[in-house]
């Protein structure tokens, strides 16, 4: 058995471990769904090369010459990315558009928040 870090929201205990799609708590045996901890989990998990959380909005500066498939247009050093979309479900990659390239899938590792 797998003990969650998190607290039932009812007690207050960490007597906590999923089931399924559920999380129980064994103390009061209170069910809820974890689904929505899971993805603000993911969220929280996407960080720029220099550790810094990323959110949906930011704006991220590319900090090394970048090669983009399907055009012969390079990705400059310091070229700014606003208005970032965080990939459902993958921390690693952020989408985008700079002012020449639209619609770019950027690995977080080469990208540092504005």
């Amino acid at each position: 058995m797998t003990m969650n870090p998190s607290n039932c929201p009812q007690c207050g205990l960490d007597n906590v471990y999923p089931d399924g799609a559920l999380q129980v708590c064994a103390d009061c045996g209170h069910e809820w769904s974890g689904h929505a901890q899971a993805v603000d989990e993911v969220r929280q998990a996407v960080r720029d090369s220099n550790g810094n959380p990323l959110a949906a909005g930011d704006t991220v500066v590319v900090i090394k010459d970048l090669k983009v498939k399907g055009s012969s247009i390079p990705l400059k050093q310091g070229t700014m990315i606003r208005n970032i979309r965080l990939v459902e479900g993958d921390p690693e990659h952020i989408e985008g558009h700079s002012e020449k390239i639209k619609g770019l899938v950027l690995k977080t590792q080469f990208l540092r928040k504005a």
